[in-house]
């Protein structure tokens, strides 16, 4: 909010219910076009970055559309099918919806000049790029384990649930994975990394767990005591909680730990394609990640910026722990209606099991 008002000040902010927020440039006399932006990172956060690209490019004005991640899928899918135009640069924390428009063509190559330096794991043959490196975590109520340790792993977990079942029942919670597509996503992941994953999902069930469609609905909980605690918590979110709610404790699994990001692409279809890659370019610079990492608090992938919520730390704090979700189609594989179908029934029989 404070940021809002700081640029407010500096220039006018023109508002569309439909288009999204208008940021005029900052020298609108010698203005050069307006870069467009689907993106389900909220604007609030965004204005670090939206500040810095403004100062760097004062001829520039930016459009800003914050939406659902479903949406920006279907408005790129749907404005490049029907009128050949649409964002010029999209970002997003559904990494499959991203990877899927990158692989049926909405998305076009782009040079970027430090995408070497990103690991391998981290862009799709120049068209789809990681931004953040966020893990998902484990968050506890300090207070409940004051006198004793909280699970570090799924094995340490399932056993506290089996063997404690009475106590924490109903005060564990998790995503919904029918409503939450982040949720879904990480059970998919687990999944494939851990063999004995339905007997943690079993223990949850017998343990009374909680489902919600967001971060925040459980964050808020864990944070007041209610529950004890949160299971594959988006680590980003919960940092952000625990500046102000100091009763909130993360673990990073030891088993594994998952790491999602959000992605950016060029849409094929893109109004100003060059706009759009300035915008990427500065996002993927040391300068744009030191903003994203510091200002807007998500960890940053640049391997140059260093400091707690960075990519460099994590990997020298937790190592081969950290299983990074690659930018790859075979993300592409939980799209599919059957296999979705599949996860989500065995999902639903484990949690109903005693």
């Amino acid at each position: 909010m404070i940021a809002l008002l700081i640029i407010s000040w500096i220039t006018p902010i023109h508002a569309a219910s439909v288009n999204g927020t208008l940021f005029p440039a900052l020298d609108p006399a010698n203005e050069t076009g307006t870069v467009t932006i689907y993106s389900s990172l909220d604007t609030n956060l965004s204005m670090p970055l939206l500040e810095a690209f403004r100062a760097a490019n004062p001829d520039i004005a930016i459009s800003y559309v914050e939406m659902l991640t479903q949406d920006v899928y279907e408005r790129v899918t749907t404005e490049s099918d029907r009128s050949g135009a649409t964002a010029d640069l999209t970002i997003s924390s559904a990494m499959d919806l991203q990877i899927k428009l990158a692989n049926d063509g909405y998305a076009q190559p782009v040079v970027v000049p430090q995408k070497d330096l990103w690991p391998n794991w981290a862009s799709w043959r120049n068209t789809a790029f990681a931004l953040t490196f966020e893990p998902a975590v484990i968050v506890y109520h300090k207070p409940t384990f004051a006198n004793t340790e909280p699970p570090h792993s799924r094995v340490e977990l399932t056993k506290l649930l089996r063997e404690q079942g009475d106590i924490y029942f109903g005060r564990v919670a998790t995503y919904d994975i029918e409503r939450a597509g982040l949720g879904y996503m990480f059970l998919a992941m687990d999944e494939k990394h851990d063999r004995n994953l339905w007997d943690l999902v079993s223990a949850m069930g017998s343990a009374g767990v909680k489902l919600y469609s967001n971060s925040s609905a459980i964050l808020q909980r864990v944070a007041q005591g209610q529950f004890a605690l949160g299971y594959n918590i988006l680590g980003s979110y919960a940092n952000h909680w625990v500046e102000s709610h100091p009763e909130l404790g993360i673990i990073l699994p030891t088993d594994y730990t998952l790491v999602m990001s959000r992605i950016a692409l060029v849409p094929r279809a893109a109004r100003e394609p060059e706009l759009g890659k300035r915008f990427l370019t500065f996002l993927m610079s040391e300068h744009g990640q030191e903003i994203m990492s510091r200002q807007v608090r998500l960890p940053a992938l640049h391997p140059m910026v260093s400091g707690k919520n960075t990519f460099t730390q994590m990997s020298k704090t937790h190592g081969s722990r950290l299983r990074p979700i690659a930018v790859r189609p075979s993300l592409m594989v939980y799209l599919d209606q059957v296999k979705r179908a599949r996860i989500v029934e065995k999902w639903n029989k484990a949690l109903k099991s005693q």
